[in-house]
């Protein structure tokens, strides 16, 4: 059989191929199999009145999308479009975005279902916004262009941030969220693929900082932003925490406490020298180090002046 027939009603069918059967089936998503049932149907459609029509939050409706869009089955042009356009250069957060009114956000609430939606979904996760707050979200989605299913990504990620700093009884503030919104802008993360795939390689680079930790014997206290950028640095020189562990130790004997720069310093001249390994780093250690050769002293006391017979 060629392809598959959906009757939905007696006067009203959908048609899928058999190709697109297979990847949703290959897929093992429900979720994904019935949002592209829903789109199906509707020919297209507006994410907010798809997500009422099935009734799921953001949060739902976001994996399924992705789900899709995996398996090569739906596609958004115009955020493509929009993604690959020239975007202006950004500024700070406290001079860029423009200083929204009550009634711009008011309007914007009544005549804009996109970030109406945004916004309950966001209280959602988050709870009631204030006022600026409010603002704030309306910058990011206004001003800098997110799309709402990448804003919603980027809550998510904050709220995952802080959670692992102090708890989920702690969620991230606005302000915090504007900040990476803007990092988020100028690394043109601007589609839901883009978005999770920077998700992911963070989540795999922060996932090595317990092991450093305690290397460095900090405990599961949280880091502070100074910490984390040393940290990271490691990583991306491709230090096992072993070697950081070798470094530790001996910073702490030539400084009698953890002194980062000094740490850093060495983890640095030994990646410019290739010595990333355990082994490779002990090895370094062991190796005798070169003096300068020291000029002797003649006994001789008039032997300066043979230079000059």
């Amino acid at each position: 059989m060629a392809e598959y027939m959906l009757h939905l009603k007696k006067e009203e069918t959908v048609t899928l191929g058999a190709d697109v059967v297979r990847r949703l089936v290959e897929g093992g998503d429900g979720d994904a199999a019935l949002l592209y049932l829903c789109l199906a149907s509707h020919g297209s459609s507006e994410p907010e009145k798809l997500r009422e029509e099935l009734k799921w939050g953001m949060e739902r409706y976001t994996a399924a999308e992705r789900a899709l869009r995996a398996m090569g089955l739906v596609s958004a042009p115009a955020e493509e479009a929009e993604a690959k356009a020239p975007a202006p250069p950004l500024r700070e957060p406290e001079t860029a975005i423009p200083e929204y009114s009550s009634e711009d956000v008011i309007g914007k609430l009544e005549n804009d279902q996109s970030f109406s939606a945004l916004l309950r979904e966001v209280e959602r996760k988050l709870g009631r916004l204030s006022d600026p707050s409010v603002k704030k979200l309306l910058g990011l989605y206004d001003y800098l262009g997110l799309p709402t299913e990448v804003i919603f990504l980027l809550v998510g990620y904050c709220a995952e941030r802080k959670a692992e700093q102090f708890g989920v009884d702690k969620p991230p503030t606005m302000r915090e969220i504007e900040k990476e919104g803007y990092a988020w802008a100028r690394r043109e993360l601007f589609s839901i693929e883009a978005a999770d795939a920077y998700i992911q390689s963070e989540r795999k680079r922060r996932g090595q900082f317990p092991e450093y930790m305690e290397a460095l014997q900090l405990g599961t206290r949280a880091l502070s932003p100074g910490e984390e950028r040393y940290l990271s640095a490691w990583v991306e020189m491709g230090f096992p925490a072993e070697t950081v562990a070798i470094a530790y130790d001996k910073t702490m004997l030539n400084c009698h406490e953890l002194k980062w720069p000094y740490l850093n310093s060495i983890l640095k001249r030994w990646h410019e020298k290739g010595v990333h390994t355990p082994k490779e780093a002990e090895s370094a250690l062991a190796a005798p180090k070169r003096q300068s050769a020291m000029p002797q002293v003649s006994s001789d006391r008039n032997a300066w002046m043979k230079d000059y017979d």
